[in-house]
């Protein structure tokens, strides 16, 4: 009997199986046969019967494979990105010790659910403290932050100084790689399965038309990006917002500069007379009030030496100086040599060198600027120097030019950063050593500060430039002789016309003697008014 139940039960379980199989049969059959005619239309294919029939589907097929094909290597990218900066930030992390008080919040350390809201938090609260929504109101019309902008290939700025122009490629790769960022940003958004139909056509960098970016220091940067629409006169513009983080601490720490000695090493040939005034200027700075100096002068030639020499050994006598070093050598002059050797001729311990020459002025004050930007096999400096204008053109004649300490004031009226020279510089001897030290082919005037500066770039060596308001570069007249080779000579009359006046200065010089003629016309109306 048992046999007998086994069996049927095994042959009902086949039936039923049987049956619900055929009744899934059944069901796909009569969906096939009833598809409403317009569901291939709702997903962007044609219709299997209709004149396209396969290929159609295929091509469809594709160009839907493509751009989500696109989209997927554009979130790996992203993705790659995003563990890169997280190992970095990690790296970094190790080393500091971060509180969210720590960050300008006025946050007490809590969870990390909470630390991480109350970020975000921050960071939406800066697109709307920003220009983003609405303006702002201003006190005058130069408090207004504009905008720079840009297509794929140009920067368009007004800041331009004189090393940049106001049309331009990016040369920094920090902003190279920021604007590039924020079109890819924008594009990744334009492609995205959350923005586009299926009918959407992919976005490509060669639809970008124009940008435009500004950036509040204390909020964020704003980009606005313009590319083209899918029809004639049709555009899409995207508005994207880099806000800035809080402030975090990295380090804390205290300098005690008292030991700390300064080499001042000044290469020289001739100029006998700038050297007394550059010794007058060392004298008050560097013996009576800093007292770390050694001063060491590299001669070239013999014409008058005696002269210098006995500028630094009445200087010696009369200020109870004895840390300097007088080197003479032979041979036609090359400040790259001069400097090399005066810092290789050095045997003491590590010491601080400041490469200078002998129409600098410099205060006690960036003696300490240079000691506190330095740092033996981790930071050199590169500080911007102010250069004066020509006294006899900012002053107009020779009586009314005033005594140097008053001339040396930071106006543009009186003289420019010099941000495309890289002679005065701070670094350690070792330093200086480890890095090669100068090109000793290069002779004359100007290339080999470049050629170490570049040097120190190419290094791991953090290189600190910024302009310095006690570092000064007195006018002086500039000859450019015909033995520099054509480069050096293009660079020379580049810097000599940079030295003479402001653009509004040689622009009087320029229009003088119409200024006069109309000064004359208002001195005749005048006379005839009173007769």
């Amino acid at each position: 009997v048992t046999m007998v139940r086994r069996g049927l039960l095994a042959w009902v379980s086949r039936v039923v199986l049987l049956l619900v199989l055929l009744c899934c049969a059944v069901s796909v059959l009569y969906m096939l046969a009833c598809t409403p005619k317009g569901d291939e239309e709702q997903l962007g294919l044609p219709r299997a019967n209709g004149p396209t029939g396969k290929e159609g589907y295929q091509a469809a097929l594709q160009e839907w494979e493509e751009q989500h094909r696109s989209y997927i290597s554009s979130l790996k990218r992203q993705i790659a990105q995003l563990k890169e900066e997280l190992q970095e930030r990690s790296e970094r992390l190790k080393n500091t010790q971060y509180h969210p008080s720590d960050a300008g919040l006025g946050l007490e350390q809590g969870p990390p659910e909470k630390t991480q809201a109350d970020l975000l938090a921050f960071l939406h609260s800066q697109v709307d403290k920003a220009e983003v929504h609405a303006g702002v109101k201003l006190a005058t019309e130069y408090a207004a932050v504009p905008f720079d902008s840009f297509t794929l290939q140009k920067v368009y700025q007004l800041e331009t100084g004189l090393t940049r122009h106001p049309e331009e490629k990016p040369v920094r790769k920090d902003k190279r790689d920021e604007l590039v960022e924020a079109i890819e940003s924008a594009l990744e958004t334009l492609n995205g399965p959350a923005e586009g139909s299926p009918n959407q056509r992919p976005y490509s960098a060669s639809d970008f038309i124009e940008g435009i970016y500004r950036t509040e220091r204390d909020k964020g940067t704003l980009y606005e990006l313009t590319f083209k629409g899918e029809q004639k006169h049709e555009f899409r513009r995207l508005v994207l917002f880099r806000p800035f983080g809080p402030i975090m601490k990295v380090k804390q720490e205290k300098l005690n500069m008292a030991n700390t000695l300064i080499n001042v090493i000044v290469p020289l040939a001739r100029r006998a007379d700038k050297f007394r005034q550059f010794m007058q200027n060392f004298r008050e700075m560097c013996i009576q009030q800093d007292g770390r100096i050694h001063l060491t002068v590299v001669y070239f030639g013999k014409e008058e030496m005696n002269e210098v020499k006995g500028i630094l050994e009445n200087t010696s006598k009369a200020a109870n100086f004895r840390n300097f070093t007088f080197i003479q050598l032979n041979g036609e002059f090359s400040r790259g040599k001069g400097l090399d050797v005066g810092a290789r001729f050095w045997k003491g311990s590590n010491v601080l060198l400041f490469f200078c020459d002998v129409d600098i002025y410099f205060t006690s004050e960036f003696l300490n600027t240079c000691r506190l930007n330095t740092q033996p096999g981790k930071k050199v400096f590169y500080p911007v120097l102010f250069s004066q204008y020509n006294p006899g053109i900012i002053y107009g004649h020779h009586d009314a030019v005033p005594p140097l300490e008053q001339q040396l004031v930071i106006k543009k009226e009186t003289g420019f950063w010099r941000d495309f020279g890289f002679g005065m510089t701070c670094q350690y001897r070792s330093d200086f050593i480890n890095i090669g030290g100068f090109d000793l082919d290069i002779k004359g005037w100007g290339g080999e500060d470049v050629h170490l500066y570049r040097k120190y770039l190419h290094s791991n060596l953090i290189v600190v430039r910024t302009p310095v308001r006690g570092l000064f570069h007195l006018w002086h007249e500039k000859r450019c002789v015909d033995e520099l080779t054509p480069e050096q000579y293009k660079m020379c009359m580049q810097s000599k016309a940079m030295n003479e006046a402001s653009h509004g200065q040689l622009g009087m010089l320029v229009f003088r003697h119409e200024i006069e003629a109309h000064l004359r016309k208002q001195k005749q109306k005048t006379s005839s008014k009173k007769t």
